[in-house]
């Protein structure tokens, strides 16, 4: 276990790549963790991949950069978070007086919510939204100016689903429009596909949640440190429909992401730490941050963008981050502190 790192700019800088998953409103747990880190000077951000809401928040990141280093990078995340929330005011989809008084932050019980989440089984989002309405593009276009994108000292991998093909594309910087960061989140039952360049593509959580090779080949950091919202284990039961379903839907969002850890985890031992392709394998380091408490949230929760939902995810996006830092921020330049190696042995 490390020593907390001391806050100051003395400390030689460490160049950190992050991986963001998505994961709806969730994804302001991540924004919490950013927040904390960007608080850091010796932290240098490399490069970002994120997919779905890890996307929104490493393209708002990266262009609230250019306006004022961590800074501006900070109050353009806190701003987006604050008019996602002011779009959700007005969504049917609210919680029911019983969430209320039950203190819970799920849809569950809301009579919007029960009744999109049947007719999205029977209908398509072509019957539903023919005019393919998403406030999510009104959003991003006061929270992004995308020509800015180009000028960010980060590189970022936005990742999406094709549709045709089922494999995933990868979107960087100067490609990066509102179009890409709405394939990005574009949960198929929800919003129809969006077309770029003549193909249609969805949510980028089915190919990579995130993807985490263009860190390895295109960056010069050596530290990547993946943000996870989605568990990867569950110990409670599982016997109502919906819990099934989410389960379902957190394993086939996580698969992709274990296969490329697992695949990391061979080329480290299998590189030749010699050659320039075979060092970045096999001196990569990998960090993780992530939360037990959002196990405590359920599926229908990720919808839910109250404002007082999203500063509790936000915190204790902060709160993991500190933990982090204070365990192992001594470890960041030196060595990893998640164990890939053990992956190799569930194959």
């Amino acid at each position: 276990m490390g020593s907390e790192p001391p806050n100051d700019t003395a400390r030689k800088p460490v160049l950190i790549d992050l991986a963001l998953q998505g994961g709806g409103s969730h994804g302001a747990f991540t924004w919490g963790v950013l927040d904390r880190l960007l608080e850091e000077p010796w932290l240098k951000i490399e490069g970002i991949s994120g997919t779905s809401a890890g996307a929104m928040n490493a393209a708002v990141l990266a262009a609230g950069w250019t306006k004022g280093g961590a800074t501006g990078a900070k109050a353009a995340l806190g701003a987006y978070w604050k008019r996602v929330s002011r779009a959700a005011a007005f969504s049917p989809l609210q919680r029911s007086p019983l969430d209320h008084l039950m203190g819970r932050w799920t849809l569950d019980t809301s009579p919007a919510y029960v009744a999109f989440d049947l007719m999205s089984r029977m209908l398509s989002p072509y019957d539903l939204n023919p005019f393919g309405f998403n406030p999510l593009r009104a959003i991003l276009a006061e929270s992004i100016e995308f020509d800015r994108l180009k000028q960010a000292p980060m590189k970022l991998f936005v990742t999406t689903t094709n549709v045709r093909t089922g494999r995933g594309r990868i979107f960087r910087n100067a490609e990066i429009t509102p179009d890409v960061l709405l394939a990005s989140a574009c949960l198929p039952t929800m919003f129809q596909a969006v077309e770029i360049d003549g193909e249609l593509y969805w949510d980028g959580g089915y190919a990579g949640n995130p993807t985490i090779t263009p860190l390895v080949r295109e960056t010069d950091g050596q530290d990547t440190i993946l943000v996870q919202i989605n568990p990867r284990e569950r110990t409670n039961s599982l016997r109502s429909a919906a819990d099934i379903l989410n389960r379902l839907n957190e394993i086939s969002f996580n698969s992709p992401l274990m296969k490329e850890l697992r695949m990391i985890a061979l080329l480290r031992q299998v590189a030749d730490p010699g050659s320039g392709e075979g060092a970045r394998w096999a001196g990569m380091r990998t960090h993780s941050i992530q939360s037990g408490r959002l196990l405590e949230f359920g599926a229908s929760s990720k919808l839910n963008a109250e404002w007082k939902f999203i500063v509790l995810l936000k915190e204790e996006g902060r709160r993991s981050a500190d933990e982090f830092l204070s365990e192992h921020g001594d470890d960041l330049g030196r060595r990893s502190t998640s164990d890939l190696d053990v992956l190799l042995a569930e194959c």
